[in-house]
């Protein structure tokens, strides 16, 4: 899609409206307009209003979208990219979904698509129910202000209402120097079609894996001081990749270990990990991390149908799913999580319905419903391979939503991401008392985390300020070995933002 950028620079507010509106375009930027189909997006100042105003021309014909706010309203830089960007990516909705002729036509007629979220884009949209909360907004104003000016339907509406309260309810009871802990291991026994997560196959990397380990025990050490040496009360730790359980179970034995010395434990409420591959579970290893005090296993299937299995690269059935969980509740797990994906290759809205009643009957504590993310560099996408489309994924995810909350299961934590079938989203649900720490605390962005290992993305969070600063480990295994020393020298700046007085009120 062309696209014309008049009185701004906003192009990735203008490339997420436009992704979602437009899910098979990309961004052709050019000065003027020309055939087939483009957007002009403008902005001007007047003396009471800033106006954003979105043209979109298709085929011969134009419509129109315009959204105001009150320049009074533009304070400082932070608020007035934040006011911009929701006018343009309003004016950008309502060009794509009114019909040609005037701004704000009699009759309103659909000539593109209509989100299920309207014009919200972005990784978090249940933030915004969150400030409206705080500031004393009613359930029912919250829903409104979502319906009326952002175009949210009401089911969307009702998760963004069920996980603003989950995240309120668990940032009351933090204290100002909790922090979690993520150990990335970027392991997997395959890789699956559609992921774009940084792992390599052990079929390839079987070698890496002790030099990683090492690497890991070191950088542990180092992170170790800093904790200690900034007072900082680690209140949940994640083990992710990856597939962790790639490791052996003395391996795994090793390093629980390893963190259990060099942190101090008693505070953790939540110790998960992933054990996503029904092919990497054992009973030893079910029963090592039961014993080292793990309270959280993450057993994902993605779907209960063999052929769809094999169809996104996994080597197991559903069969083996099923003994997993049947193992990890023998061992003595009593908090399980299970993910499923909506829109994989060869699925339909038949077997997803027979994957989730499936997952049902099991009675884990936590299932996250997962819509596919058309990324990059997947085989899915360099194949071109047959998928459902936006409309199945609907259902899919609709059928989800009524068969959760009939189960007793609500929705704690969700977050979107770019090219995401139908431009729907990723839902956490859980049983009461069930939710999960981690999830709530890294989507609502409410403590830091402190991330290892390989991919490891360290995000440091003011209480004081809701600064955020980040510090990235490199993604492939070899290069994380490689450059540990340069990776722990980078940690130092953790203690830079707890002795920062802006960042970080006195204890």
């Amino acid at each position: 899609m062309k696209l014309i950028l008049k009185g701004h620079d906003y192009k990735y507010a203008v490339e997420q409206i436009m992704l979602m509106m437009y899910p098979k375009e990309r961004p052709e930027y050019t000065a003027q307009s020309s055939d087939g189909l483009s957007a002009s997006v403008i902005l001007t100042h007047g003396a009471a209003l800033t106006t954003a105003v979105t043209k979109i021309t298709s085929e011969g014909e134009t419509f129109s979208g315009i959204s105001r706010v009150q320049r009074a309203a533009l304070t400082d830089k932070l608020t007035n990219d934040r006011l911009l960007q929701k006018i343009i990516k309003l004016s950008f909705y309502k060009a794509a979904v009114l019909e040609k002729g005037g701004l704000y036509p009699a009759g309103i007629k659909p000539t593109g698509i209509k989100p299920a979220w309207g014009a919200l884009t972005g990784i978090r949209p249940g933030k915004i129910v969150t400030k409206m909360l705080e500031r004393g907004f009613s359930d029912k104003k919250a829903l409104s202000v979502l319906a009326h000016d952002y175009f949210v339907s009401p089911e969307r509406g009702s998760f963004c209402l069920d996980t603003a309260k989950a995240g309120i309810l668990t940032k009351k009871a933090l204290a100002q120097h909790d922090a979690a802990i993520y150990i990335g291991i970027p392991f997997c026994p395959t890789r699956c079609h559609y992921c774009s997560f940084v792992s390599h196959s052990v079929e390839k990397s079987f070698k890496l894996i002790e030099p990683f380990l090492e690497a890991l025990y070191k950088e542990i050490d180092a992170l170790s001081a800093v904790v200690l040496a900034n007072g900082l009360n680690i209140i949940s730790v994640y083990i992710g990749g990856g597939t962790p359980t790639t490791l052996s179970g003395a391996q795994l034995d090793g390093l629980i270990r390893k963190l259990a010395s060099a942190f101090d434990m008693k505070n953790v409420r939540e110790f998960t990990v992933e054990a996503g591959r029904p092919d990497t579970i054992t009973s030893e290893k079910l029963d090592v991390l039961y014993k080292q005090g793990v309270t959280r296993l993450s057993i994902n299937p993605q779907t209960m149908s063999d052929d769809v299995l094999a169809a996104i690269g996994r080597r197991h059935t559903a069969e083996d799913v099923l003994r997993a969980v049947r193992e990890a509740r023998a061992a003595g797990f009593s908090n399980i999580n299970m993910d499923l994906i909506a829109g994989l290759p060869t699925d339909t809205t038949e077997s997803f319905r027979n994957s989730l009643q499936t997952v049902l009957a099991l009675n884990p504590e936590n299932i996250t419903v997962h819509t596919l993310s058309l990324k990059k560099g997947t085989r899915i996408t360099l194949e071109s391979m047959d998928i459902p489309d936006g409309s199945a994924v609907a259902v899919m995810l609709n059928e989800a939503g009524k068969q959760l909350r009939g189960h007793g299961y609500a929705p704690y934590y969700l977050y979107r991401q770019k090219f995401m079938s139908g431009g729907f989203e990723n839902i956490g649900w859980c049983r009461p008392g069930f939710m999960s720490l981690y999830n709530i605390l890294i989507m609502e962005e409410l403590v830091t985390i402190l991330a290892l290992g390989g991919g490891g993305a360290t995000k440091l969070v003011s209480p004081k300020t809701g600064r955020i600063e980040r510090i990235f480990n490199p993604k492939y295994p070899h290069e994380y070995i490689g450059n540990i020393d340069r990776i722990i020298e980078n940690k130092s700046g953790i203690a830079q933002f707890y002795t920062d007085a802006k960042n970080f009120p006195a204890k």
